[in-house]
């Protein structure tokens, strides 16, 4: 018996601490509840509130809060004080419309409606020469002088006429007197005066063929006895320009038909380039072109097409293209390789912002889109062509979105700092 008791007291005690470490591992109970509070991390604590002169809590300069204007994006938030120190303006993003622009290859031609070679109107020897290539000339300025035999034979003959058609006038006269009184027929005064009408024609001819020769009418009325002839003629600019081509020289025999000058008006040229069939829809007579040169960095030279040739060049299978420029200061040389733009017909629906709002990371082009009162957000957008002092957004702004256009540098600064992507 004192066997079975002492064995019943170890099973009673046994069974005492068993229980005991049971309630230790329960999470039901109280204290394994207080064990596992223990083992969770706390929430991290949000930053203190920065209070302004008057006592009232104004947001953290710089703090990130999750945006909601896109998914994943995280707001820069400043004080209004912050605001007007760093010059922050906003400006509304517009709809607008991106004209394709092509990039052609062109070269510099004289305006040919400009471009005049000079000849000389009669033939002859030239005696002098008085203009050099790349003078510039005025209209009516002497070039050269030609010794001509054709001129002073044309005045010779003028004289000839005039005194031929004189002494018949004094027979007419006589004739007339005796026709008067009887001593003369009829028929004899009708072919007097027959006559003189022919002189008379004659005389206009040799006067008509002066003025041909580039004796003025005056002059030549002038013209009465062979102290009175000239032979020399005098080669003039037809136009005011400059001298692209030279061919006379001293002792030259020339005809009519004999280039000795080209006088070129250089105020407006032509630029020239070759279209692909292609882009025929797209570019129209009266496009506007922009054209640059690398020999004047920075400079553009502003015009419109006013020619496109109908016929298509078999070869190359394009057409030419012609712009009219001015040419300020004579910039633009005569066979000068230039790039023409050109803005085409069809346009695509796109978003306008100032280029000022446009930031580069990296590759990446981004904006600064306000959410709210001191609350912005970076976001990446689709860059395409400028448009004059803005910038066409073809994806990542929506019309109406209020963009940061000025300070947009502080805020990529502040955007670093506090880690915004």
């Amino acid at each position: 018996m004192r066997r079975w008791l002492a064995i019943a007291a170890v099973a009673l005690l046994c069974g005492g601490s068993g229980v005991a470490c049971s309630r230790d591992r329960d999470p039901g109970s109280g204290i394994g509840d207080l064990k596992n509070a223990a083992a969770v991390p706390q929430a991290a604590t949000a930053p203190p509130s920065v209070h302004n002169h008057s006592g009232m809590p104004m947001p953290e300069s710089g703090t990130a809060n999750e945006g909601t204007n896109t998914p994943g994006a995280r707001e820069i938030v400043l004080t209004s004080e912050m605001i007007q120190r760093a010059g922050i303006q906003l400006v509304e993003a517009r709809k607008g419309t991106a004209t394709t622009r092509l990039h052609l290859p062109g070269v510099v031609q004289p305006n040919a409606y400009k471009n005049v070679d000079v000849t000389s109107l009669v033939a002859g020897r030239i005696t002098q020469v008085r203009a050099e290539l790349g003078q510039p000339v005025m209209p009516n300025e002497m070039l050269a002088t030609v010794y001509s035999p054709e001129l002073a034979d044309a005045q010779t003959a003028f004289i000839q006429a005039k005194a031929a058609r004189d002494a018949h006038g004094l027979a007419l006269t006589r004739t007339q007197r005796l026709y008067a009184i009887g001593a003369v027929s009829r028929e004899e005064l009708e072919k007097m005066t027959a006559e003189a009408t022919e002189m008379d024609r004659a005389q206009e001819v040799a006067r008509s063929r002066l003025v041909l020769l580039g004796i003025p009418e005056d002059k030549a009325q002038r013209i009465a006895s062979p102290a009175d002839v000239i032979t020399t003629f005098e080669v003039k600019a037809p136009i005011l320009g400059v001298i692209t081509k030279r061919s006379a020289n001293p002792g030259l025999n020339i005809d009519p038909a004999t280039p000795l000058f080209t006088v070129t008006d250089l105020s407006t040229v032509w630029v020239v380039a070759d279209l692909y069939e292609r882009d025929f829809a797209s570019v129209g007579v009266g496009s506007p072109v922009t054209i640059t040169t690398a020999a004047y960095p920075g400079l553009e030279v502003r015009g419109r097409i006013n020619y496109i040739d109908p016929q298509v060049q078999a070869e190359t299978r394009t057409a030419k293209l012609r712009a009219e420029v001015a040419n300020s200061r004579d910039r633009l040389r005569l066979g000068m390789f230039v790039d023409v733009s050109i803005a085409g017909r069809s346009g695509r629906p796109v978003v306008i912002v100032p280029k000022t709002a446009v930031q580069m990371m990296g590759t990446q082009s981004v904006v600064f889109v306000s959410t709210g009162p001191g609350r912005f957000v970076q976001r990446a957008v689709t860059a395409g062509d400028t448009l004059g002092d803005n910038v066409a957004i073809s994806s990542g702004l929506e019309p109406g979105d209020m963009v940061v256009a000025e300070g947009a540098f502080f805020l990529r600064a502040e955007g670093d700092r506090v880690g915004v992507r």
